[in-house]
């Protein structure tokens, strides 16, 4: 913008000699499909087969699912052919889309008429469904009843996302495209003339590297990897955030997150919520319904603070067909607000449900899905409740560890399965293996009882702090997978205060995805890291490094 770069725009717009971290991307937890009335059409043994879904139309009556074995489904009315079937015959019996047969769906999206974008893992991208203006990107406003691939020159897709009538999406190298209704300026193109092939949005898009997208019904925002959020189109509710309600024909970034690291923006209806690094939640735009949880139904022209008397949040919800918002906290607790289910609620209000999928499901008007969502079924889980409920079970156990002082019963066999340290311990000569009592010393007692119980559940759950042991113990039993995942709770709780801690322990464990992590939120929130204990308790050498490696970053720069 003319300026000159702060300290954290010229580090996180840095290439990494390492790599470069992506911003977490939002992964759909499992959910019960049955909660959706779409899928009460199928039989028990078709749901079990589900792997993916989503729930669309103007009335939710339109479904898309995949399989376990990449095969993919649609049923329902198919208005404007947005079933991609090539025709517009209704179904309630689940029809197969063949040209999509073995390739692995990443992300899709619909718009209000409904037309459908969907990227498969290859970045390939497909559009069907209503084309009243251009929308599916071809050059023609011919309805789309089978697939179209709009030209993006080679680029490879990684995300879509679809406003009521536009599109847009996101390439694997961080470039953004728009295309179809133009009314308002939600293309981008400096114009409002409808645009019938996709266009690469430039302005003050122009050299930053996307990492997510969203639409309302027309306005679009694009998030940075430095944490900036972008937003253009329509604004008569103050949708872009930017304190005024003009609409924007062009990328404007959203100056009141100065100084702030967006981590995740949704859009919903005429309102928008981002999610910072930190966990705080912000909301602006339209609130007929309530749906910024402000307390009353004022607009508001630029971002304001929700939730703030709530834990940290970590995944917020919105979709553009709706004025329903959700949030989850670091808990797993979900709250709802908004237009739900004819009811106005104006803050947030807290469920019973465990997964934000759910809301949607049974309190959205229509009842359709925020985005491609992972499925689940009770029928898969038989073995892993059964697990579950003999982990640390004296009945049937053959094998007690003893940590602290207090036991935690385990069955040899399940380790031997689970674990390649156990399964080498318990067939070699080590004197473990005749063992009915193994004493442990090296790690705490609520680290190691988290590792066991990670074998029998595949879950785990502990605050950041004590990720940080566990996560020394998956490096030196060279569990991957359980590192991945004590890389993943340390990342949702890095705090100021914990931030160089979590630093610190990332370094000495050789986790360079969480190192990378953890330094761009030490040099996001420089000033603040700077004047906590942990700081400046830590080794000479490595604050050397810290502040060589900052410096060198331009951390310092005026």
């Amino acid at each position: 913008d003319g300026g000159t770069s702060s300290p954290v725009q010229l580090l996180v717009c840095y290439k990494y000699k390492r790599r470069r971290r992506r911003l977490p991307q939002t992964v759909a937890s499992m959910v019960d499909v049955r909660k959706w009335p779409m899928f009460s059409l199928l039989s028990l043994e078709e749901r079990t087969m589900v792997r993916q879904a989503c729930v669309f139309g103007s009335t939710g009556n339109e479904a898309i699912y995949i399989t376990h074995t990449n095969e993919v489904f649609v049923l329902g009315l198919n208005y404007s052919g947005c079933l991609g079937t090539g025709d517009s015959v209704s179904t309630v019996v689940p029809r197969k889309l063949d040209f999509l047969q073995g390739k692995k769906v990443i992300s899709l999206s619909y718009g209000s008429g409904p037309h459908i974008l969907l990227a498969t893992e290859d970045g390939q991208l497909f559009a069907w469904g209503h084309n009243g203006y251009s929308q599916l990107g071809n050059g023609t406003t011919n309805q789309g009843l089978s697939p179209v691939t709009p030209n993006l020159l080679n680029k490879k897709v990684k995300e879509v996302a679809c406003g009521s009538h536009h599109s847009m999406v996101l390439t694997q190298d961080g470039d953004v495209f728009a295309w179809g209704y133009n009314n308002c300026g939600q293309i981008g193109s400096g114009s409002t003339a409808n645009q019938p092939y996709p266009r690469k949005v430039t302005g003050l898009l122009q050299g930053k590297i996307a990492v997510g997208i969203t639409c309302g019904q027309t306005s679009s925002l694009a998030l940075v990897n430095n944490g900036e959020v972008y937003g253009w189109g329509y604004n008569g509710n103050g949708h872009l955030g930017i304190g005024n309600n003009g609409n924007q024909l062009m990328p404007c970034r959203l100056s009141a997150f100065q100084g702030l690291c967006i981590q995740q923006i949704v859009s919903g209806y005429g309102h928008c919520l981002a999610l910072t690094d930190e966990g705080l939640l912000y909301a602006w735009g339209a609130n007929t319904y309530g749906q910024l949880g402000t307390g009353n139904k004022s607009n508001h022209l630029s971002p304001v603070q929700i939730m703030a008397d709530k834990e940290r949040t970590v995944e917020v919800a919105a979709c553009h067909s709706t004025n329903t918002s959700a949030a989850k906290t670091q808990s797993g607790q979900v709250y709802m607000w908004g237009h739900c289910r004819g009811q106005c609620i104006v803050l947030p209000h807290l469920t019973h449900f465990s997964n934000i999928d759910d809301v949607f499901a049974c309190f959205a008007t229509p009842s359709v899905m925020w985005r491609l969502m992972s499925v689940e079924h009770d029928d898969f889980l038989t073995v892993t409740q059964a697990l579950r409920r003999e982990f640390d079970s004296p009945e049937t156990s053959d094998l007690k560890f003893s940590i602290d002082g207090k036991y935690v019963h385990v069955h040899k066999a399940v380790l031997k399965i689970r674990c390649e340290h156990f399964r080498s311990m318990f067939r070699s000569q080590w004197t473990e293996d005749q063992q009915m009592v193994i004493e442990i010393d090296q790690f705490s007692y609520p680290v190691y009882r988290a590792f066991l119980q990670f074998l029998y559940t595949d879950t785990v759950d502990l605050p950041p702090e004590d990720a940080i042991g566990l996560l020394d113990l998956a490096t030196s039993y060279c569990e991957n997978r359980l590192k991945c995942m004590c890389q993943q709770i340390i990342k949702k709780g890095i705090t100021v205060e914990n931030a160089f801690t979590l630093l610190s322990a990332a370094i000495q464990y050789d986790a360079e995805d969480l190192e990378e992590f953890c330094f761009r939120f030490c040099v996001n929130h420089l000033t603040q890291v700077t004047q906590t204990v942990a700081f400046w308790q830590v080794d000479g050498a490595m604050l050397k490094e810290f502040i060589s490696r900052a410096s060198h970053y331009g951390a310092f720069k005026n």
